[in-house]
């Protein structure tokens, strides 16, 4: 089975900065599309950041120009570098991992906290 082990939460002040790590069990290359999630207390989970095979990225409007998602296959690690960090952005940071092709599948890591707070 699939695994996906996020990593980098914390606690951090209005304007600081994170980095999440996501590491796969398995070549990053396996997946069509990696990408971050975030579940705020009593909102819907949401799409962050996502980048596909061929490098192509999306972001959410609340992040753009703020995060930014990249990847290292070597290490089966893809990062999500949170700069500018506003107490909106507290949430439970999840990875994810699909595969579109043939019966496809979904993978979900089980999350890392990120708090911003003064």
């Amino acid at each position: 089975q699939v695994q996906l082990v996020e990593s980098g939460g914390g606690l951090v002040q209005p304007g600081g900065s994170l980095r999440l790590s996501c590491v796969a069990s398995i070549n990053i290359y396996s997946f069509d599309t990696m990408g971050w999630y975030r579940q705020a207390p009593g909102k819907q989970r949401e799409l962050v950041a996502a980048i596909t095979t061929a490098g192509s990225t999306n972001y959410a409007d609340s992040v753009k120009g703020r995060f930014a998602i990249s990847r290292d296959a070597a290490k089966n690690t893809v990062y999500l570098q949170m700069t500018s960090l506003k107490a909106e952005d507290t949430a439970v940071y999840y990875c994810n991992a699909v595969v579109v092709a043939g019966p496809g599948y979904s993978r979900w890591g089980q999350g890392t906290q990120v708090t911003v707070s003064s």
